[in-house]
């Protein structure tokens, strides 16, 4: 398959789809830091997703604007407009995508409730983040290693320069998952 990892700088995902042999690309306005730049459009995500050549669209919108963990700063982004521009972004990826990834938030009510929520526990990390996905055409993801450990380094995480990249990085596990479920092995 000729895979598109729409808002993807970590190329976590991207990769375990390229190990399962898909043409996989991560796609993203910010450089790749998954160290592969060969297997990365830096480019308009949703001009990208947009074309015909992809057999499978996942999108991973910036959830700065979004998520609950960032409620108490939703009057200030609804003032200045910046929330109603990621929802705007949101949704247009939703039109585009089989799969879309985002953590709990108002989209859950202007969109509409996901089809699924996972935590990296049932993939083989000991962590909490709530994570969202929406699917059209997708199975829902099967947990693949339920371990012990209810971690919360990403909510405890502090402030930093580069936080918000940090913690919106996906897990191996999931990204594994992901490229197993929906994906299966090209030989």
């Amino acid at each position: 398959m000729k895979v598109i990892l729409l808002c993807e700088e970590s190329q976590a995902v991207c990769k375990a789809f390229r190990e399962r042999g898909h043409e996989a690309f991560s796609c993203d306005l910010l450089d790749c830091s998954g160290g592969y730049p060969e297997w990365h459009i830096k480019d308009d995500a949703l001009k990208v997703g947009g074309s015909t050549e992809w057999d499978l669209r996942i999108g991973f919108p910036p959830c700065d604007d979004l998520a609950v963990s960032g409620a108490r700063w939703f009057e200030e982004k609804r003032r200045d407009g910046r929330q109603q521009k990621s929802i705007e972004f949101f949704l247009k990826m939703a039109a585009i995508c089989d799969g879309l990834e985002n953590p709990i938030g108002i989209m859950s009510t202007i969109y509409r409730k996901p089809d699924q929520i996972i935590q990296p526990w049932q993939f083989g990390h000991g962590e909490t983040k709530a994570t969202c996905l929406w699917l059209r055409g997708l199975p829902k993801l099967i947990p693949t290693n339920i371990v012990e450990g209810r971690e919360q380094r990403i909510w405890k995480m502090a402030p930093s320069a580069d936080r918000a990249k940090q913690r919106s990085k996906t897990f191996p596990g999931i990204a594994k998952a992901m490229a197993e479920q929906w994906g299966g092995l090209i030989k």
